[in-house]
């Protein structure tokens, strides 16, 4: 399950990263967590779009092209690994950042993320300046999608 360790509340919300209206892929198969996720995000400025599980992770990355997408590697039907690879093979969607969230921390399955084409790993519970460090890096490294 997705926990919060620490994040910064602003009179504007919660301190997370700076706001473009960018627009998010959180694939989360817990619903408390997604919905944490997904209010923390939306408060501080961006879209988000859900998934529960790794097929429909692979639809809505394909239908909305998002600028960012945050995958769980433990999901029903299509675990995150297969969803990313999946992701990866469509020609459009190739330079989205994925970035694999889990609670196993081992070298293996950092490995085996990155190996499968994440960009970066981020372990449960989320660190949210540790996520807010990685989201600034790679927001700036990605155009914003066409009709964004």
């Amino acid at each position: 399950m997705l926990l919060m360790r620490r994040h910064t509340f602003t009179e504007d919300g919660p301190k997370l990263m700076k706001s473009e209206k960018k627009v998010f892929l959180v694939v989360e198969d817990f619903e408390d967590s997604r919905f944490m996720m997904r209010r923390l995000l939306e408060m501080a400025g961006y879209q988000v779009l859900e998934a529960s599980d790794g097929e429909q992770a692979v639809k809505i990355a394909v239908d909305a092209r998002p600028s960012l997408i945050l995958m769980d590697l433990s999901l029903p039907k299509l675990d995150g690994l297969s969803a990313t690879r999946e992701i990866r093979k469509k020609r459009l969607l190739r330079k989205i950042p994925i970035v694999a969230v889990s609670a196993h921390d081992s070298p293996q399955t950092r490995a085996e993320a990155l190996a499968a084409g994440c960009n970066e790993y981020v372990t449960k519970p989320i660190d949210f300046d540790i996520l807010n460090s990685v989201l600034e890096r790679y927001l700036k490294e990605s155009p914003s999608p066409p009709g964004a």
